[in-house]
């Protein structure tokens, strides 16, 4: 019950920070992306921020050794940069750039019940699904290869 509380909270200070930074307003998003035009440089400050409240986290937690929360940490193992890492982080770019939305202010946003928030929500869902149901396909084909 303590890790559902918590984790409630830790999303609670999530949505509410990307209102406050403005993260969750598209026009704002778009004027960041727009380097060329009217830029925007109130975003940069807002993930410099972000990077550095992150990194000091990190560090903290790192020093700690063990989780409060959890038996054991789990830190990322993988360090290469591979194709669908890449093909992912370009999807993700240009699904920014087009509406200026990302998934944390996307789900923010739903509060609001905007039509085009709510198709790029569903968008967003059914893409995931549809990559999770690829990728498991491509593992069992893998299997089926092997066998």
């Amino acid at each position: 019950m303590l890790l559902v509380f918590v984790s409630f909270a830790c999303g609670l200070v999530f949505g509410i920070g990307l209102l406050i930074s403005g993260m969750t307003d598209t026009g704002k998003v778009l004027g960041f992306l727009d380097i060329f035009g009217a830029w925007d440089a109130t975003l940069a400050f807002v993930m410099a921020g972000a990077v550095a409240v992150t990194g000091l986290g990190f560090a903290l937690a790192r020093r700690r050794g063990t989780p409060v929360l959890a038996a054991k940490n789990l830190w990322p193992t993988r360090r290469d940069v591979d194709t669908p890492l890449v093909i992912g982080a370009t999807l993700f770019g240009i699904g920014w750039g087009l509406v200026g939305l990302c998934p944390g202010p996307a789900l923010v946003n739903l509060a609001g019940l905007s039509l085009p928030v709510i198709v790029f929500v569903v968008a967003m869902a059914v893409g995931m699904l549809g990559h999770d149901a690829w990728s498991t396909r491509r593992t069992l084909m893998r299997q089926i290869e092997k066998a």
